[in-house]
């Protein structure tokens, strides 16, 4: 099958493409034939070998994990799916990636597609969806009313989280560039705050939940926007705990734990049209398609999710 792997870190110029076999299921996966993925910025930080140290692979690694398709082939002890299902998977990271035209999975971490969802919407919600949704639901434990600020609303995991946090009747303010504006609105957002012009420490306060997707300074300040009892969930970098603890916050780093159930919830919302996996961008699954959707999420500038379409 054709797939797009790097055999080192490095550059965008280590993606090549190139013949590798047919994965060989397990009696607990699903091979699924990839009709569309999508970028997310984990695909190049791991290129480049910053996260060698959490997620230490034998090359040639073959990148992403967001998997859309239809079943090709289900193993002896899978009972709820069928040839033929489309279906949408977030794959654990010890599997392998899905630059390529087939992937094995295992079954618990899928989920059927919802009949009005192409494979390209269902290929940009896995990774950032379960993000937004351990994030917001699990960790913070959102309700009616919450007031909620989350930062890059029109980045990936940031535009599906407003949606779920609207979803919940949650207030939601968010973070983006000027350009963006109207996106970030469309979104759902209550409250715009364009961080090119606006510090959202001086015109924020007393939310319950802060989700920071940035790290660094932002998040020090991000403390000062919560109530006594606010919760602070980052995707960046684990929140300092002793300011944590002195201003009384819940504050955690999550990571994600990939699993079909919550994915089928998210699968729900978007039948119902309260969540869309807004894409911004189509790539080709070729050495260069691959090669320029790297560059573009490199940039932090992405509008909503790029999607790499397979078939």
């Amino acid at each position: 099958m054709k797939a797009v792997v790097i055999h080192k870190y490095g550059s965008s110029d280590q993606l090549v493409e190139e013949e590798v076999p047919k994965p060989i299921i397990a009696d607990n996966q699903i091979l699924v034939e990839l009709h569309a993925t999508s970028i997310n910025p984990i695909d190049w930080k791991l290129r480049e070998g910053y996260l060698q140290e959490r997620l230490p692979f034998e090359f040639p690694i073959i990148l992403d994990w967001d998997a859309a398709g239809f079943v090709a082939e289900v193993g002896h002890s899978v009972a709820d799916f069928s040839v033929g299902d489309r279906v949408f998977a977030r794959p654990g990271t010890t599997e392998k990636g899905m630059y390529a035209e087939y992937t094995a999975v295992d079954k618990n971490l899928v989920a059927k597609i919802p009949v009005n969802i192409s494979f390209e919407e269902a290929a940009a919600a896995p990774l950032a969806g379960l993000t937004a949704w351990q994030c917001l639901v699990d960790f913070s434990e959102i309700k009616e009313g919450d007031k909620v600020l989350i930062h890059a609303g029109s980045g990936g995991v940031g535009s599906i989280a407003i949606q779920i946090a609207k979803s919940f009747s949650a207030y939601v303010a968010s973070t983006a560039s000027r350009k963006n504006k109207a996106f970030v609105r469309e979104l759902g957002a209550d409250q715009f705050i364009n961080y090119q012009t606006e510090d959202f420490e001086e015109v924020l306060d007393g939310y319950d939940i802060v989700l920071d997707t940035m790290g660094g300074a932002i998040q020090e300040k991000c403390f000062n926007v919560l109530k006594e009892g606010g919760k602070l969930v980052s995707i960046a970098q684990p929140p300092d705990e002793k300011i944590a603890e002195s201003k009384r916050i819940k504050a955690g780093f999550v990571w994600l734990e990939p699993d079909g159930k919550p994915l089928a919830k998210l699968g729900e919302l978007m039948e119902k049209g309260e969540v869309k996996a807004h894409i911004g961008e189509s790539f080709p699954l070729t050495e260069e398609g691959i090669r320029e959707a790297h560059k573009l999420s490199e940039t932090h500038h992405a509008k909503g999710k790029i999607v790499i379409n397979i078939k």
